[in-house]
């Protein structure tokens, strides 16, 4: 079973800047925003939705970190990474 998806959502101007610093394109961000594999709490009010993202050969797999302030109408992308650290962010105990 797939994560809850975030279809209708802002990019603040700091998560705009930082996919543009990072090479992050909007369509990436909104592809994990509305087909997570993994919603997880941050803290009261903050989740991050995350998927992992084969970019070619067995050492280039990365993981989109979207991190999202739900207590918001529409919620706030308040920034996205990716990370090549997936072990440490990743939930077993959420596996889709």
């Amino acid at each position: 079973m797939r994560a809850e998806p975030i279809a209708e959502y802002v990019i603040t101007a700091h998560a705009a800047f930082e996919m543009a610093r990072r090479g992050i394109s909007e369509a990436l961000v909104n592809k994990v925003m509305v087909a997570p594999e993994q919603r997880l709490l941050v803290r009261t009010n903050r989740v991050v939705l995350q998927s992992r993202l084969d970019r070619g050969g067995v050492h280039n797999a990365a993981l989109v970190r979207v991190l999202v302030d739900v207590d918001r109408v529409p919620p706030e992308v308040v920034t996205v990474y990716m990370t090549s650290k997936i072990a440490k962010y990743w939930s077993p105990s959420h596996e889709s």
